[in-house]
């Protein structure tokens, strides 16, 4: 199964609540925060909400 490696590159300072809540809850924080996700719609839409502020690469396993 393929997976999503995020690194969130901007702060979540000046944002919305909805754009911080997402960044939370992609187990992000700070900039150069990186997690692993799976790659699923879920993921999909959390990165829709966020892409400005996060840098996504296709990994697999």
């Amino acid at each position: 199964m393929n997976k999503l490696k995020v690194t969130q590159l901007r702060s979540v300072i000046k944002r919305s609540q909805k754009q911080k809540d997402t960044v939370k809850a992609m187990g992000l924080g700070r900039p150069n925060y990186v997690n692993i996700l799976p790659d699923n719609p879920q993921s999909h839409g959390m990165i829709e909400v966020v892409k400005h502020l996060v840098k996504v690469e296709k990994i697999s396993e």
